[in-house]
């Protein structure tokens, strides 16, 4: 009789292993099944009953077919038809697991021991995972490579000798023995579980613990923030870095089909000026192939204030050949992880000394609360990144152009857990009596900022309530190198309320605010942040008082912007006439004019001069500076300045040419001024005889 198709398929996959009972319409009840694990074979009933001669009637293929530990394979629910209840599918897999390995030969397990003991090594050399009981990675990495492969081993070694089969007997005392194995690995995973409950901070007592992991000190923003250096202000921020640095990447021809600029961008100070730097990599598995003998040439670099960007090159046969492009050893992850196997290391950064050399700075993790909490940095490994040599160092140690040992978002953390738990658990809860929080971000997440300060990055951001409402009580700025914490009280708005304020001034251009910076403008505490059109380039500046908000100024330049801000300051009161002017500083310069241009802008002339020796350029705005056109290229000169970008603005000449040409400009205005006042008098003189013989004039006609 011809079969019809789902029979043909059901023998198919019979003849092939797979255990197919109760699929279709009772084709099986008249078929026997083989039993792979005990050698025999087995013929079930005419009557579709299912009992077999062996152990209990085992229906075919519980756990000896391919998948037959599984329901979704043949297994069915429970994968026993005897009544017993069934086995849960963990169990049958672990049987189906010892059954087979029950007959192995001792050459065979030996093998088998030492391909498992090859692929847990190789499993480790690829995630590397730190050595360390603190470590979730590592609990994870045993948890899947170890743990489970040794309980399922275990169970099913106990189940097989529960029942027996094949050429195993059973035995009650292996059977217990086995099952008592098997809570082993069950009872490490239950002690990292109570190691974890031990960190969580409603545990008695770890309130305080992650209270005091971070010392804040109250300060006075006057005393302990400087004025505002413009020559150091980061105008933009890591997103117009990366374009920055991409567009400058685009002009190497020779890289761009080679290598991609990392988004890393790391945050430094590089010979006293904020920049972001970047290590290049591969920009595929066969430039990776094609270039790892020379490694990676170069870095790029942007400087925060002048928007300057550079790909900077390293010397010939000085390439970077441990970095995170590597797949393999150089890895710079896996490199430092296996030489220093037992550390937790946090986020690395990438890091330039003041020679310009490339170095990985990775900080090493330490947990002082539990097994996973209060988690702060103990050490630091410093790996170069063109040798691989690395060094270890205690914090306290670590050269001062490091800038970046504690990562941003820690430091965050370890002071929220001072501002939530400083008056214990409950309160954080309940009462919420004192506590404070950093602001978040744009993103919802945490938002902050960096500024330099005594050559160091510190990181930035406000203190709210725990309400999370639109105002602050005060900012807080944590150096990254020390972990050192100033805490400042000063009411105001949030910096979300800032820049939708800043970004509202703009609203017909459609400009978005990056985050702000905390600055001091005339022992002010002020917002400056820069606004950026839809293609992510600055193209405008904003500062806003943090404590009256709806202050606004907005300039195309930085140096416009502080005096449209602080002329608004004095405007609203908030500062004098006179304070406006004590806050800013003056420098002095001089030397032989080397190019001297004019250019109007919005109806002023300026004219831009430049001094042999000296980069910097100088703007002379007419009519207050109009001494400036008594010289030419090749003039000595000497005047007084205000710093700005891009250029320093002047405020008085101060050589005798100028002396002489400001005397000569005064006579001459003195002398227009005496003429006129001649003209006056006899104007008012005639004017006065006219009037006095009016009179008699009416008298004789009278």
């Amino acid at each position: 009789m011809a079969q019809s198709g789902i029979e043909s398929l059901l023998d198919a996959l019979k003849q092939s292993g797979m255990n197919v009972d109760g699929i279709g319409s009772g084709s099986q009840s008249d078929e026997g099944a083989s039993d792979d694990a005990g050698g025999e074979s087995r013929s079930a009933s005419s009557d579709g009953s299912g009992k077999g001669s062996r152990r209990g009637s085992r229906s075919s293929s519980r756990g000896d077919m391919p998948f037959g530990g599984f329901p979704f394979f043949g297994g069915g629910r429970g994968g026993r038809s005897d009544g017993g209840g069934g086995e849960p599918p963990t169990v049958e897999f672990a049987s189906s697991l010892g059954d087979r390995m029950a007959e192995w030969s001792r050459r065979t397990l030996i093998i088998a021991i030492v391909v498992a003991i090859i692929i847990l090594l190789a499993a480790y050399w690829w995630f590397h995972p730190p050595i360390s009981i603190n470590s979730v990675d590592t609990w994870a990495f045993v948890t899947i490579f170890i743990l489970a492969p040794c309980f399922l081993f275990l169970r099913g070694k106990s189940h097989r000798y529960k029942k027996g089969g094949g050429k195993i007997e059973p035995s009650p005392s292996k059977a217990k023995t086995f099952k008592f194995l098997s809570f082993i690995p069950v009872i490490i995973l239950a002690l990292a579980l109570v190691g974890w409950v031990a960190s969580l901070d409603l545990f008695p007592g770890n309130a305080k613990k992650y209270a005091s992991v971070l010392e804040t000190e109250h300060l006075d923003f006057a005393e302990d923030i400087q004025e505002v250096n413009y020559s150091q202000i980061p105008v933009i921020d890591r997103d117009s870095a990366i374009l920055l640095g991409n567009r400058e990447m685009g002009s190497i021809p020779d890289y761009v089909s080679q290598f991609e600029i990392d988004n890393l961008y790391s945050q430094i100070n590089y010979k006293g000026k904020p920049v972001r730097v970047s290590p290049l990599g591969y920009a595929d598995l066969f430039k990776w192939f094609t270039n790892r003998g020379e490694g990676i040439p170069a870095y790029s670099l942007v400087d925060m204030t002048t928007q300057d960007a550079d790909i900077v090159r390293l010397g010939e046969g000085n390439g970077m050949k441990y970095t995170a492009s590597e797949p393999l050893a150089r890895n710079i992850d896996r490199h430092v992880q296996l030489k220093y196997p037992f550390y937790i290391f946090d986020e690395k950064s990438f890091e330039i000394d003041e020679d310009g050399h490339p170095w990985w700075i990775c900080p090493v993790r330490k947990y002082t609360i539990g097994l996973f909490g209060g988690e702060t940095i103990s050490r630091v490994v410093m790996c170069d990144a063109c040798t691989g040599e690395c060094s270890e160092l205690t914090v306290e140690d670590v050269p001062q152009w490091v800038d970046r040992v504690y990562p941003a978002e820690l430091l965050l953390r370890q002071y929220n857990w001072s501002g939530r738990y400083a008056s214990g658990w409950f309160n954080s809860w309940l009462g919420q009596s004192g506590v404070v929080q950093t602001t978040p971000g744009s993103n919802g997440l945490v938002g902050y900022n960096y500024i330099a300060k005594d050559d160091d990055v510190w990181v930035y951001t406000g203190v709210t309530s725990a309400t999370a409402d639109s105002s602050i009580v005060g900012f807080v700025l944590i150096d990254q190198r020390t972990a050192e914490s100033h805490y400042y009280a000063v009411a105001g708005a949030t910096e979300i309320s800032a820049m939708e304020s800043a970004e509202g001034q703009v609203q017909n251009l459609r400009y978005t605010s990056t985050f702000p910076l905390l600055i001091n403008v005339a022992n002010q505490p002020t917002y400056f942040m820069a606004l950026k059109d839809g293609a992510g380039l600055v193209k405008k500046f904003a500062m806003i008082d943090i404590q009256r908000y709806q202050n606004v100024a907005v300039g195309d330049t930085v140096a416009e912007c502080q005096k449209s801000y602080q002329t608004l300051l004095a405007t609203n009161g908030a500062l004098t006439a006179k304070d406006v002017a004590e806050s800013t500083t003056y420098s002095d310069a001089s030397g032989t004019i080397r190019t001297m241009a004019q250019a109007v802008i919005e109806g002023n002339t300026h004219f831009y001069v430049t001094l042999e020796g000296d980069d910097a350029i100088y703007d002379f705005v007419l009519p207050a500076q109009i001494g400036v056109v008594a010289y030419q290229e090749g003039d000595k000169i000497s005047f007084t300045y205000v710093e700005n970008l891009p250029t320093n603005t002047v405020s008085e000449i101060t050589d005798s040419k100028t002396a002489a040409v400001n005397e000569a400009a005064a006579e001459e205005a003195a002398a227009a001024e005496a003429a006129k006042n001649e003209e006056d008098a006899a104007a008012s003189a005639g004017g006065e005889g006219t009037a006095e013989s009016a009179p008699a004039s009416a008298a004789s006609s009278a």
